[in-house]
């Protein structure tokens, strides 16, 4: 077991995740967050299936993850 750092984000038709500190593209999808969830870990487990441990990072470089709103001038 490893733990991976997830973001999950609400969009108007679903849920999308997809990890940190995994190399290449993985992306989850679902119609509620649990869903979302259990779909990219089902493709993260794929992905490494596919291309080996070799896609994940030894140490991530992410300790945490963030959500921040600024407003900028536009």
């Amino acid at each position: 077991m490893k733990p991976i750092k997830i973001i999950v984000e609400k969009h108007p038709d679903g849920y999308i995740a997809y990890p940190l500190g995994i190399k290449g593209v993985v992306v989850g999808e679902g119609n509620t967050y649990a869903e979302a969830l259990a779909d990219v870990k089902s493709a993260i487990q794929c992905h490494i299936e596919v291309f080996g441990e070799d896609v994940l990072e030894d140490e991530s470089p992410v300790l945490e993850a963030f959500i921040a709103e600024a407003e900028v001038t536009i």
